[in-house]
């Protein structure tokens, strides 16, 4: 039976997560509305069911063609619900996160995204404030202005020097959204690639600036992590900004961007 809930979390879980019974928990710890939730895995174990068994929660196993945005198109297109919020298995969201995505995506019928100010959670702790952060705030500040949500250069300016929007933060509308969302070929970039595409599309993002509603956790393992050791990220950084600007800008920009990087290492 399909749900009836007008949100849905779908937790993309991979491997063996020691931190995925905490972003669980805080999905139980929601005040409401009420949510579907749900697991998808393009790694499903005995361990995961057992996991998914103790929370009550189905598992939806992807058997097609695996990467992160696959994985991620995929467990989107699982939800029944009209706003999605597609879970990392290591973040958590705050107990109001559900409810202020609803409010506001139900608040104006052009809506396309609704992403919260967050903070990060390192070696457990909870930090937000750094100068990372910082940098993130102020590539937004004119989304800050609810009078340009749906202005196309105020919802590129958040784009141009970064991504400046969290991906776990970001709640979709799946009414005025491509179905999936998500641009595939990056191993890095694909949500800020996936963010380039909506900018271009009449409709909302609905930033909610007040409010710290999610955790991101950094930590060694994460796929980021990863990426930025390999230096990936630092190729997919500049194809992504030779969108917004001339080629030797971009060049410029990502070799100072790449920099800022070094935030995300422990």
């Amino acid at each position: 039976m399909a749900s009836t809930a007008q949100h849905t979390f779908a937790v993309c879980a991979y491997g063996k997560s020691p931190y995925l019974r905490e972003c669980l928990d805080s999905l139980r710890a929601q005040r409401g509305p009420e949510s579907e939730v749900f697991i998808a895995t393009s790694t499903p174990s005995e361990w995961l069911d057992d996991i998914a068994s103790e929370y009550g929660l189905p598992v939806y196993v992807n058997t097609g063609k695996s990467g992160i945005g696959e994985d991620w198109n995929f467990a989107y297109l699982q939800a029944s619900s009209q706003f999605v919020t597609i879970a990392h298995q290591d973040d958590v969201y705050l107990p109001d996160y559900a409810r202020a995505a609803v409010d506001a995506l139900s608040s104006d019928v052009a809506s396309l995204i609704y992403f919260c100010d967050y903070g990060e959670l390192r070696c457990g702790l909870s930090v937000d404030d750094s100068d990372f952060l910082t940098v993130k705030r102020r590539l937004l500040r004119r989304l800050a202005n609810p009078a340009n949500a749906a202005k196309r250069n105020a919802k590129r300016s958040a784009l141009r020097f970064g991504s400046a929007i969290c991906c776990p933060a970001v709640t979709f509308n799946a009414k005025n959204c491509p179905n999936p969302p998500f641009v595939v070929g990056m191993k890095s970039n694909l949500d800020w690639a996936t963010w380039e595409v909506l900018s271009r599309l009449d409709g909302s993002f609905l930033y909610d600036k007040d409010h710290i509603l999610m955790r991101h956790r950094i930590h060694p393992e994460s796929t980021t992590s990863e990426l930025i050791t390999s230096r990936k990220r630092d190729e997919e950084d500049l194809e992504m900004l030779q969108k917004f600007w001339p080629n030797p800008v971009a060049a410029l920009i990502e070799h100072v961007y790449s920099r800022g990087t070094k935030s995300n290492e422990l």
